[in-house]
């Protein structure tokens, strides 16, 4: 034990970022010593523009091939008993939803579902209640992580450092093994934005008007040159 603790130690003053299992996480040193920063940045972004425009319904327009896909994941306070909502980036396999808990064991919303693993996940296009489990079947997990990171775009490749499409079994094995891989699968149907209750019909009757305002200007316009 007095071995392990020195070992990591060593890897953290080695500008590496180490995971409560031992694994370091797979950032290079100059992302390690933003780790802290950009924490704090997540949770002001997530907090100020990602979780709004989500629920507004407008997660289609965020969602891309070259950028990857975003969800909100609904987890309960393990102390607060407070719904907490985390965005994050995944994937579908198999009819369950993967996703990566980018600052390892240590992330909040994977010690909530350590607590419960009742969940709720809002799709761009659907919402569900589910069960999530981290995923240890090593078989599982590299499939599932290698769709996942392809899936993230030009995120996953950043994240990991290397292209998820073209990388060894071993290489991407290494690379995520500090990132714990959670496994969603649904049991209900949860509330989205655009169900009773949701935030999206005031994005779409803000384009509605936007759109009934061209449309009448467009015929204010026609009407006055007739008139000449």
């Amino acid at each position: 034990m007095a071995n392990e603790q020195a070992s990591s130690v060593e890897q953290a003053r080695a500008g590496r970022t180490v995971s409560s299992t031992g694994q370091a996480l797979p950032y290079g040193p100059r992302m390690t010593r933003l780790l802290p920063t950009l924490h704090r940045a997540f949770l002001v972004l997530n907090r100020r523009l990602a979780l709004p425009v989500l629920h507004a319904g407008l997660g289609p327009f965020w969602s891309l091939p070259a950028t990857g896909y975003i969800a909100i994941l609904r987890t309960r306070g393990r102390t607060s008993g407070v719904v907490r909502e985390a965005p994050l980036g995944y994937v579908i396999r198999e009819g369950a939803v993967y996703v990566w808990a980018g600052f390892g064991p240590a992330t909040q919303w994977l010690r909530n579902i350590e607590a419960d693993p009742r969940v709720e996940v809002v799709l761009p296009g659907r919402s569900f209640g589910g069960v999530a489990e981290v995923v240890t079947d090593p078989d599982e997990r590299l499939s599932a992580s290698r769709a996942l990171a392809i899936a993230l775009g030009v995120i996953g490749r950043a994240t990991l450092g290397t292209d998820a499409r073209t990388a060894t079994d071993e290489e991407l094995t290494r690379r995520t093994a500090g990132l714990p891989l959670v496994r969603i699968r649904a049991t209900g149907i949860a509330a989205g934005p655009l169900d009773p209750g949701g935030r999206a019909w005031i994005a779409y009757q803000l384009v509605a008007l936007w759109a009934t305002w061209r449309v009448l200007a467009a015929l204010a316009r026609l009407l006055g040159r007739a008139r000449h």
